[in-house]
């Protein structure tokens, strides 16, 4: 079974910084693509960036990117969200997922193609 853990997420003031780490069950991790996406309140979910499966590519919205990196280290089955200069529109419960079936280098954006999700990581940034 397929467990995915999302940490790090916090309160912050606007232009900080935070990380936030999902940490993968199964030892197929490095076969995953992986997503982050989040979702505001009263608002749909929404896609923040994805990463290939062996970490070649990347896709990221254009709200975040340059704000946003997405890595991962599949030695520790964790893919991570590095933010900066944060906002408070980036305030959101944020989620990641598996996308098993992706690409060699593909970076999946819609919710549709992910497998396996995240219970959430709240992120708050005050003005």
């Amino acid at each position: 079974q397929v467990q995915l853990v999302e940490s790090g997420g916090g309160l912050v003031q606007a232009g900080d910084s935070l990380r936030l780490s999902c940490a993968a069950s199964g030892r197929t991790f490095s076969s995953w693509a992986m997503g982050w996406f989040r979702q505001a309140p009263g608002k749909e979910r929404e896609f923040v960036a994805s990463i290939s499966k062996r970490a070649g590519a990347a896709a990221y919205t254009d709200s975040v990117r340059g704000r946003f990196t997405i890595s991962r280290d599949n030695a520790k089955n964790t893919v991570y969200l590095q933010m900066i200069s944060l906002k408070p529109k980036d305030t959101a419960i944020y989620y990641c997922a598996a996308d098993a079936d992706a690409g060699y280098y593909h970076t999946p954006r819609a919710r549709t193609a992910y497998d396996y999700w995240g219970q959430g990581a709240q992120v708050t940034v005050s003005s």
